[in-house]
């Protein structure tokens, strides 16, 4: 990756990977973010372990380059701290975790190389939120191009979902809401469904006069399957509106964010405790008051000590601080690193 590979050496490579973008910081174990880049999405489940690696290892190196415009000598890279989206099983991560530290090792037979460290990108998230310092106590629901939830109790506990979709029970996220709104507004134009704006404003923001016209058009490939996500914005536009249909969405993506935040607590044993419900992802991080305080809402009633909190700062952060739990940075080192991130 182009910078020396030694243990203890004093770099940390920080990853926040998700589905449809890479970020990467080359971070000191004084806070310092040396370098920074983005690179594509991350899915393996899709284009293969070597290949999401591949993708991953892009963004590293162009970060390492940046920093070592900033290293005068190089320092040694000394642990890898990796949140991954689509790293939803242990063996999953392992897997992923082998193949990062058999890209960054320096060809020494006798160095090991950095310590990798493989977690979901929740993770991320968590950490993001949760105060430096202490034992980790907290749950995390990311609602993005997907929705998925971890949390941490005193003692190392842990509480997460697979999150692979509907078999394993999942129920939301920007591309399930997209789909939502398209199945409802289809019913509605063919009258298998109640009325809805839905079936109006979809085809119209493609420049369609109608739902059959534009689920041709998805279906024939003439807009891009990844134009859908333009649909997530448009929904909570329509429900504003007062639409019924639009509006329901919306409530039952509220009830589904509760409901993981509310069974990752109870596992965990915290459903009466005072502790960080920290909400990420693009969908919650958007703020809509529709969405945002109906979840505050049930939340309330779900777990009445729970404190929900937004996070808007970039999960990579939360990489790079697990990071710095793991290479025993000093206290001042969390401060410089969220301080660079605050600027942001």
């Amino acid at each position: 990756m182009g910078l020396n590979h030694r243990p203890h050496g004093g770099l940390i490579v920080a990853v926040d990977a998700g589905n449809s973008k890479t970020d990467v910081a080359v971070v000191g174990r004084d806070g310092t973010v040396f370098g920074t880049a983005r690179g594509g999405g991350f899915q393996p489940q899709t284009v293969g372990v070597e290949r999401a690696v591949d993708i991953l290892q892009s963004a590293v190196a162009e970060a390492a380059s940046d920093a070592l415009r900033e290293l005068h000598p190089p320092l040694l890279l000394d642990h890898f701290s990796a949140c991954l989206a689509n790293a939803d099983f242990p063996e999953e991560e392992e897997l992923l975790a082998a193949e990062i530290a058999r890209r960054n090792r320096s060809g020494d037979p006798t160095d090991p190389g950095p310590t990798v460290e493989v977690a979901n990108d929740t993770f991320a998230l968590l950490r993001a939120g949760l105060p430096d310092g202490g034992e980790p106590t907290g749950v995390a629901v990311v609602c993005g191009a997907g929705i998925n939830c971890s949390g941490l109790a005193p003692g190392g506990r842990s509480a997460r979902f697979a999150s692979v979709g509907r078999i394993s029970g999942d129920w939301g996220g920007g591309g399930h809401l997209a789909e939502e709104a398209l199945w409802w507004a289809a019913r509605a134009e063919d009258g298998r469904g109640e009325a809805t704006a839905l079936a109006r404003e979809l085809p119209a923001h493609f420049g369609l006069s109608s739902m059959l016209e534009l689920i041709e058009a998805l279906h024939l490939g003439r807009i891009g399957r990844e134009r859908r996500h333009e649909l997530g914005p448009l929904l909570f536009a329509v429900a504003a509106g007062g639409d019924a249909v639009a509006r329901a969405i919306i409530e039952r993506q509220a009830e589904e964010v509760v409901a993981m935040a509310a069974a990752a607590l109870g596992r965990l044993g915290l459903l009466d405790a005072p502790v960080p419900v920290i909400l990420g992802g693009g969908v919650l991080t958007a703020r809509h008051p529709l969405l945002h305080d109906r979840v505050v809402e049930l939340l309330a009633g779900r777990a009445p000590r729970a404190v929900p909190h937004v996070v808007v700062a970039p999960p990579v952060l939360g990489a790079a601080l697990l990071g710095l739990d793991r290479t025993a940075a000093p206290p001042t080192a969390y401060a410089r690193l969220r301080a660079h991130y605050a600027r942001l």
